[in-house]
């Protein structure tokens, strides 16, 4: 894919907070904040679930992220490990997943008997960052 737009039929999001059973900070979803194309490349970009000290505490106390959605491009890919509803609760030490990005994969969409797949990708780094091609 050389990425001139998202093909919708190939590339689906994985939309879950479940973190994989690895308790990742992350809850994935399909959103052009988090997943877009631009000049021919894909960016998967993380951003905070909260942005000021009023949303901070409030994903900290009594935040509910309901990601069970209407229709498939919306609707949560996995529940496994809690991944398509959670609700915030200092008491348990329940929280909202910080960290909003995407996950892309064509699992469904293709299949390859003989070749190969070739990437090229710019791989982040820092705190809580996890870069994976899978």
């Amino acid at each position: 894919d050389n990425f001139n737009s998202l093909d919708f039929s190939t590339w689906k999001h994985d939309i879950t907070m479940g973190g994989g059973g690895n308790n990742e900070f992350q809850l994935y979803q399909n959103n052009r904040t988090n997943s877009f194309i631009k000049n021919g490349t894909l960016y998967l970009y993380p951003t905070f679930t909260a942005n000021n000290p009023d949303e901070v505490s409030h994903m900290l106390n009594d935040m509910e992220v309901n990601l069970y959605g209407t229709d498939p491009p919306a609707d949560c890919t996995s529940n496994a490990f809690g991944g398509c509803w959670k609700k915030s609760d200092p008491n348990s030490g329940a929280m909202v997943n910080p960290i909003r990005s995407a996950a892309i994969r064509s699992i469904d969409s293709f299949t390859i008997k003989y070749g190969k797949i070739e990437v090229r990708a710019r791989m982040p780094s820092g705190d809580w960052l996890w870069p994976a091609i899978w």
